[in-house]
């Protein structure tokens, strides 16, 4: 922050330093005034966040405290509601019901707003203090000895209880922490756990210059700015007359033609949507997942024929037309402009869900038809932003080997979301071939969308969003991305172009800059053009320019226009999260990203000052969530730059596990990677290449998927070794530095699971009633037999698996042979059990056609194969599709488990078979199990750098990199941790201060951890005291488990309070 302004020479600095103990920096919150006041300095403004003027919220169901089996017994979406009404009051009745049945079993929250709420006060820290408060009173009416001791009892008994609470509340949340969380977000669950809830309100809105106060004023003009900005008078004159000559011409989407995604939707489709949405908001009618997912069956049955009835009647409710919008300020802008504030939309849930059936639906359509380009990764299965990086990343190092250049231009859209033309989606929809129920629903949803802004306990008037897609809703993002795929279509062979939602890059490379300036150009003008015919606008702006180039000469930089105006050429450029800059050194990027870890560090300085939150798992938690996920976002990328740049990450790194674990500041980082079982960032970048690149090889959609580079750039990359090399060059180069290149990696499935039919394969389980651990053996083979007797017609073959540390095999026994073979060691048991049915169900082809039962002893398998998705075992989908030719042919095949080990004869035959397996059959391997397998390589490389430090004091009590136990309690946790690396505030802090390192005055030699407590004999007696031993190693004292006795030894030889 700029702190003072020096007059004479006219210049800002940031000379004013503001130190805080971690302690309180929950509790303050400090900016600059940006008026000086006649003065030049700019006054500091220290604000107590203590005091919230917030006094009226809106009440919210405590979802932790509800009654479910009450809900789900009086939530009952009858028939009749969902039969006998038209459809807006069939929906009405359905809120209404809902809400009633959580107002009687969900408590909620009350509507005042306490000054220090405390999200960890439970009912035992309120009898607790009830009790205290009590005993108090007693004191205060009695003063006794005996009453003042009870009132302290219960003062140190409720601080217990608070503490404890605060505790198991804080690690309930970490262990919930995922890499999405941003440092803000988690800086607001720290205010929280302290009892300070941040105050969101708008104070004060400037429109046209004038102030707007009051909340329903500054409510009314965010929501009249957000109304204004889809409205189509925003668009340019030359599009909104193609808008009026196109929208002539009425889009008739009737068809009775059969369509199988305009049949109806099935229980299946329901089940599977509720199980993969997330507890998200509501919306405006209050009706939360958590309601929908507790319904009966029989609710969910008419919900379904609810749905139905809105799918083929074409009715689409008025009420899910509505959003509530929170307006969240954008980070760095002006909070008193309206235009700085990004809306946030909560849609019905109801109304989502159906959206995400539908969804699902328009998805498999676009994706199997291969109408979405390849080259667009926003929101795809199997695709991510880095995808996108990786393109641009692997075109500047050919073009840098080459010694060509390379110009980018990546384009900003104004308003994208916003001002995306509704009938423009509608005829992409149309000329995509869509017919009936599914488009129709999609205009239906598109019409008359309408929301109100909420700011505080306030609520706007309602506007209406006349363009755009609606803001929160599921379907937003399909349509987006189908409307914007045209784009790709407009530019010539010689650019090339990634798209990843709305941030698009182009670029082409070669020697000429004329030649690459021409083609740019040119590519331009037709994006201009196809951005007049679509509605979207370019800004010039915020549009920029980067010449990637190595050559030392100077040359012109291109000048290319965009509606005219020259696009900017700036040196570097922000692109999805990841700062490129011309010459590809990622140091800019390197150093913002330390700039913003710097701030996330204080988070774990504020935790580990505290008694609640101080623990190593849980800082290590946070760590892994706040800061160490923006150092893996992109490293695959951004980790090709030198080391020297590199390495500024290390520092935050260190810093980082010396908080979590209390280390002393001189320890070794090979001692801290290793006691908090967290490895260098340089294993965490290999090991993330190769789990990306592994990604790439398994995915047949990716772009990617078979590039190789061609012989010239290999010869060219040897003969030029300075040239970074590409992402493809340096992972191949891990794979065969680790020795994982002799794995085949087994593609995934390229088809489509279609939604409307459940997928699977279903098997009997004769023995599912009973309990393995307390079944007899002889009981099963009864079981078995009778079994047998029902099957007779069945030919019953079996199969089995076999993992051991050296091999993973399979085996299938007929009746009259047995077969068995070696997988690659990277396989799991789970593959070698699927590869035997899979093998089973191949031989089985080569006979006539028959009745075949197969057993196998993996429960896990056969549930997997009952219910297929897209993140199956790529060869469960080889088993459904031979599985489904076989039938065609005749075959009649079941599946069957059966316990493993209890005396079947087949299945005991398979289990030999399978362990003495000598046979290879290939060394294809799935992605899941070869990322396993690269995590033990590394593991095995970090093992073996860490045996080679012989003159680590750590190694010596944990010679192996494991896990090992923490203690509760922080400050005893610390001194163990501080002992074990060797390095305490007594022996190792003259290397800080610069003085002599402190000598044992009877030994004449170097204070030590060692030398302090197994070797000095000035503790002899005190040793055989705790230890009954004079001479005890450190590995007994500090080993997995630390000695029961260290703590009181260390007191009673004074180090305790020196460590």
């Amino acid at each position: 922050e700029i702190t003072h302004f020096h007059t004479p020479t006219r210049t800002f600095h940031s000379i004013d330093l503001a130190i805080c103990s971690p302690s309180l920096l929950p509790f303050f919150s400090l900016q600059t005034d940006p008026d000086l006041h006649n003065s030049d300095h700019f006054p500091i403004i220290l604000t107590d966040n203590r005091h919230s003027h917030l006094h009226t919220v809106f009440s919210r169901f405590k979802y932790d405290l509800a009654n479910w089996t009450k809900f789900t017994s009086t939530a009952c979406i009858t028939t009749t509601m969902v039969c006998d009404n038209p459809i807006d009051t069939a929906v009405n009745q359905i809120t209404e019901t809902l809400i009633a049945a959580a107002e009687n079993s969900i408590p909620q929250t009350k509507n005042n707003f306490r000054r220090q709420r405390k999200v960890w006060w439970n009912s035992d820290c309120r009898e607790a203090y009830k009790n205290q408060r009590k005993a108090w009173g007693r004191f205060r009416r009695y003063p006794t000895t005996e009453n003042l001791i009870l009132y302290k009892q219960a003062k140190a008994y409720s601080r217990r209880v608070q503490r404890r609470s605060q505790r198991e509340s804080w690690e309930r949340y970490v262990s919930s922490l995922n890499s999405t969380i941003s440092s803000k977000k988690l800086w607001e669950k720290v205010k929280k756990a302290s009892g300070i809830f941040t105050d969101h309100n708008i104070n004060i809105l400037y429109q046209n210059g004038i102030p707007v106060t009051s909340l329903q004023d500054i409510a009314n003009c965010i929501a009249s700015t957000l109304s204004q900005t889809s409205n189509s008078t925003t668009y340019p004159s030359s599009f909104q007359n193609h808008k009026k000559l196109a929208e002539k011409q009425k889009l008739n989407f009737k068809s009775n033609s059969y369509a199988p995604y305009n049949t109806d939707f099935t229980f299946h489709e329901l089940k599977v949507c509720l199980s993969e949405v997330k507890n998200t908001s509501p919306g405006p009618d209050n009706i939360s997942y958590q309601m929908i997912k507790h319904l009966s069956n029989s609710s969910l049955q008419n919900l379904l024929y609810l749905y139905n009835r809105i799918w083929h009647e074409h009715c689409f409710p008025s009420s899910w037309q509505q959003a509530i919008i929170i307006p969240i300020p954008k980070p760095g802008k002006d909070p008193s402009n309206p235009l700085n504030y990004r809306p946030i939309a909560l849609t019905n849930c109801l109304c989502k869900l159906m959206e995400k059936m539908v969804n699902r639906r328009l998805v498999y359509y676009l994706e199997h038809n291969k109408i979405l380009s390849p080259f667009q990764s926003g929101f795809r299965p199997g695709r991510c932003t880095i995808d996108n990086l990786l393109a641009l990343e692997t075109d500047i190092r050919t073009t840098f080997l080459k010694r060509q250049h390379l110009v980018a231009i990546f384009f900003d859209i104004e308003k994208a979301y916003d001002r995306t033309w509704r009938y423009g989606i509608l005829k992409d929809l149309f000329n995509c071939n869509l017919r009936g129920n599914l488009p129709i629903f999609i205009q239906n949803f598109l019409r008359l969308r309408q929301f109100r802004v909420k700011v505080g306990y306030q609520l706007s008037d309602p506007f209406i969003q006349e363009e755009g897609v609606p803001q929160g809703s599921v379907l937003s993002v399909t349509l987006f991305a189908l409307k914007i795929n045209s784009i790709f279509k407009h530019l010539q062979p010689s650019i090339k172009s990634f798209l990843y939602v709305d941030d698009l890059y182009i670029s082409c490379s070669g020697d000429n800059m004329t030649f690459i300036e021409r083609q740019l150009q040119i590519a331009v003008n037709k994006l201009t053009e196809w951005s007049i015919l679509n509605g979207f606008t370019f800004s010039t702006s915020k549009t920029s320019c980067v010449h990637f180039c190595r050559k030392r000469r100077l040359h012109p930089e291109p000048e290319i226009k965009l509606y005219g105006q020259v696009i900017n050429v700036v040196s570097e450029v922000k692109f999805l999260g990841i700062i490129f800059d011309k010459k590809l050194t990622f140091l800019p990027h390197v150093l913002q990203l330390r700039k913003k870890l710097d701030r996330a560090l204080n988070i774990l300085k504020v935790l580990s000052n505290t008694s609640w939150g101080a623990s190593r798992l849980s800082l290590l938690r946070v760590y892994r969530a706040a800061i160490l996920s923006k150092i893996d976002y992109g490293c695959t990328i951004y980790g090709s730059a030198r080391q020297s740049v590199l390495q500024k990450l290390n520092t935050i790194h260190h810093s980082a596990l010396r908080l979590c674990s209390g280390a002393f500041r001189t320890s070794p980082v090979e001692s801290l990677y290793v006691e908090c079982h967290e490895p260098s960032l340089e294993y965490r970048r290999q090991m993330l290449t190769l789990h990306y690149f592994s990604k790439i090889l398994t995915n047949p959609n990716h772009p990617y998927f078979n590039y190789k580079q061609s012989r010239f750039l290999q010869r060219l990359q040897d003969a030029r070794p300075s040239v970074v090399p590409s992402f493809f060059t340096r992972a191949a180069g891990l794979l065969h530095d680790f020795n994982l290149d002799t794995a085949q990696l087994l593609p995934s499935p390229v088809i489509l699971l279609t939604p409307w039919i459940p997928h699977g394969l279903k098997f009997l389980n004769p023995f599912e009633n009973y309990d393995k651990t307390n079944t007899a053996s002889d009981i099963y083979l009864k079981l078995f037999t009778h079994h047998r007797e029902l099957y007779h017609h069945f030919i019953p073959v079996f199969t089995d698996g076999s993992k051991s540390s050296t091999q993973t095999s399979f085996a299938c026994v007929f009746i009259n042979s047995t077969l068995s073979f070696q997988l690659h060691p990277a396989c799991s048991i789970f593959t070698a059990e699927i590869r035997a049915i899979l093998h089973l169900l191949s031989e089985i082809s080569n006979y006539p056609a028959d009745n075949y039962i197969i057993y196998s002893d993996s429960l896990s398998v056969l549930q997997a194969l009952s219910s297929l998705h897209r993140h199956s075992h790529p060869l469960a989908f080889r088993i459904l599709d031979l599985h489904d030719r076989l039938v065609c042919r005749g075959f009649s095949i079941l599946l069957c488990w059966v316990p493993s080990h209890v005396g079947i004869s087949g299945n005991e035959i398979a289990d030999i078979a399978a362990k003495n397996a000598s046979a290879v059959l290939d060394n294809s391997t799935p992605f899941k199990d070869f990322k396993h397998y690269i995590n033990l390589a590394l593991h095995s490389r970090w093992e073996n750098h860490w045996n080679s430090q012989s003159m680590n004091k750590l190694r010596s009590i944990k010679p192996v990199v494991e896990s090992w136990p923490t203690l509760n309690n922080r400050k005893a946790d610390t001194i163990v941790t501080r002992l074990r690396v060797g390095h305490t505030r007594y022996t190792h802090r003259h290397l800080l201060m610069g003085e002599q390192a402190p000598m044992c005055t009877q030994c004449n030699c170097i204070m030590s951890v060692l030398h302090i407590l197994s070797e000095c004999p000035n503790f002899n007696s005190l040793r055989l005291r705790y230890f009954q031993t004079s001479s005890i190693s450190l590995t007994d004292l500090l080993g997995k488990t630390p000695h029961v006795h260290l703590l009181p030894f260390l007191k009673s030889i004074g180090f305790y309070p020196l460590i």
